[in-house]
């Protein structure tokens, strides 16, 4: 066996012996001054992670409870489960909303009392949804919502004299264009349609795919929380696949070695005129006016699917309260002070690339009054349109992951039918909805 495996199997037998008491100490004393360690999903050295150290050092003022954050981008989730392992977790993290079943599996975090929270009503209630389990109990802190939208070469679409697409046939078209009308007028075969982050790393694929299938009538299940069964292989969702194996396949209009490219190999594909079309959020928008150009690229919701609809998956992050800790009530204090209008005015950055909070979940925040960017109010539009969150289960990763690890191998190997592989994946979903105890 690998170093590796022996690690996760330590990992998981520690997890299993009951984490929710021993992951901070053996018997933590409560210090209401004991120093809060945060930890953020956002690359060291960012302008993100800045935007948090000063969301931390904020806090700190105005409440004299001392924190420190700790910026950690890859196997960040491997990283958690070590210092679990260590029994040195971390006091808060900030991290996806869709990690919620994760961590609560594990006993890493604690149950969340939202009605001792000073200003929990002002929260929308599609974002407290997010911070609920399977169970009905909430494990997290509302803190950030986003949507996603395609970000388009404009100056690359005028040039070809291509509408802006308001069917999939036509993204379709606009992306050929790209790949095949030398959009940069180079002289050179250089440029293509679709930028597509389709690792499977962390689920990418899945997640990149899911406003597809969602547009396209289908779903990963269907059913009520504890009732669910797979829709995965419904003809709504078969379109997707079929719309998202032709892409790489029939029409070859994705940036090549895609099916390895994470977010941080996908971003510069777009903003360095390797791709023309790409389905990310409003994070990027700063960055891509800094890098590209805004008068170069142009933002649109994702044309209707054969499902009718535009729906957006529906994403964020919540402040998880971490088992153990030693400063309960600070936990609180901060998590109170992250949704506040000053926390998430400050998470916001205004129009910057340091945005910690993409869209407000404090319903008393007025973005047009901190962003003057009106792109961000398409966003909002967006997410307030029915977009929507992954799956209700008691824990997500295991179904992301292995659709994403079937929805790669569809555009990794041309030859393989989107039907039988949908079908597979169904009844795996059935084994897992069924190990879970969340099945019909």
């Amino acid at each position: 066996m690998t170093g590796r495996g022996v690690l996760a199997m330590a990992v998981t037998a520690v997890v299993t012996a009951g984490c929710l008491v021993a992951c901070g100490s053996d018997s933590p004393k409560t210090d209401p001054k004991a120093e809060l360690q945060i930890w953020v999903r956002k690359p060291p050295g960012s302008s993100t992670e800045k935007t948090d150290q000063q969301l931390a050092a904020a806090f700190t003022a105005k409440t004299g409870v001392p924190a420190h954050v700790t910026a950690l981008f890859d196997d960040f989730e491997t990283k958690l489960q070590q210092a679990a392992a260590q029994k040195k977790l971390p006091d808060v993290v900030i991290n996806d909303t869709d990690r919620l079943g994760g961590l609560v599996k594990q006993g890493l975090v604690r149950p969340v009392d939202r009605a001792s929270l000073a200003g929990q009503a002002d929260l929308t209630p599609a974002s407290w949804q997010a911070a609920t389990g399977a169970d009905g109990k909430i494990y997290g802190v509302p803190f950030s919502a986003q949507s996603f939208a395609l970000f388009i070469r404009k100056d690359w679409r005028e040039k070809l004299g291509k509408p802006l697409p308001a069917t999939w046939a036509e993204m379709d078209a606009l992306a050929t264009a790209f790949t095949t009308g030398d959009p940069d007028a180079n002289g050179k075969p250089d440029t293509y349609g679709y930028v597509i982050p389709a690792s499977t790393k962390r689920g990418y694929t899945s997640w990149y795919f899911a406003s597809f299938l969602f547009s396209a009538g289908g779903d990963f299940l269907t059913g009520e929380p504890g009732k669910l069964t797979p829709a995965i292989d419904s003809p709504g969702s078969l379109a997707a696949a079929q719309e998202f194996q032709k892409q790489f396949c029939t029409d070859k209009s994705v940036v090549p070695g895609s099916v390895t490219a994470e977010t941080t190999q996908a971003h510069p594909l777009f903003e360095t005129g390797k791709g023309g079309i790409y389905l990310t959020g409003p994070y990027n928008m700063a960055r891509f006016d800094k890098n590209l150009g805004k008068d170069k690229y142009e933002v649109v919701a994702l044309p209707p699917g054969p499902g009718g609809k535009s729906v957006s998956l529906a994403e964020g992050e919540n402040v998880y309260l971490m088992a153990g800790s030693a400063n309960p009530s600070g936990q609180t204090r901060f998590a109170e002070y992250a949704t506040s209008v000053e926390g998430q005015t400050l998470g916001m950055a205004g129009d910057t690339d340091g945005n910690v909070v993409r869209l407000p979940v404090n319903t008393k925040v007025d973005m047009a009054t901190v962003r003057k960017d009106t792109r961000w109010q398409l966003f909002a539009g967006i997410y307030q349109n029915g977009a929507r969150y992954a799956p209700v289960v008691p824990d997500w990763t295991p179904f992301r992951q292995a659709s994403a690890d079937t929805l790669n191998a569809l555009v990794a190997d041309c030859t393989s039918d989107p039907k039988a592989a949908l079908g597979k994946l169904a009844r795996t979903f059935t084994d897992e909805l069924t190990k879970q105890g969340a099945g019909a």
